[in-house]
């Protein structure tokens, strides 16, 4: 034996031994494997298939129409200013509630669409529309 010389055995080493960090990831992983079907399917249950259909239920339309002469029109019959108001005050009451189309002939007094849509607000209607022809 030589005292002062070194053996290639006694040298430091540089690089990290690998070795027991993949044998850790090796036991983590067969862990994983072992557990997630557990939880994933913990009890199995065959459950109904079940099938429904969202009722829609579509308001209807009331089409109040203003002749050129001022007269009203509920749904194609003639009705007075008397009759209006509590005609709307029924349709307002019912639910869903029905979409009020106001047809103003273009040479009615603006006078008699803004009553029309006056009595339409006293009564509670939510939804009025105004019924155009498109330009040509």
């Amino acid at each position: 034996m030589a005292f002062g010389t070194q053996d290639s055995a006694d040298e430091v080493m540089n690089e990290i031994n690998m070795t027991p960090l993949v044998d850790v990831m090796l036991v983590l992983l067969i862990i994983f494997i072992i557990t997630v079907p557990v939880i994933k399917h913990a009890v199995p249950v065959d459950l109904p298939r079940a099938a429904n259909q969202e009722e829609v239920i579509k308001p209807e339309t009331i089409r109040l129409s203003v002749t050129a002469d001022g007269t009203y029109h509920w749904n194609e019959s003639t009705i007075t200013d008397d009759e209006l108001e509590p005609r709307l005050r029924t349709e307002a009451a019912k639910d869903p509630q029905p979409d009020l189309h106001i047809r103003g002939d273009k040479d009615v007094r603006y006078e008699r669409v803004a009553q029309a849509m006056a009595a339409a607000q006293r009564a509670g209607v939510r939804k009025i529309g105004f019924v155009t022809d498109p330009a040509r």
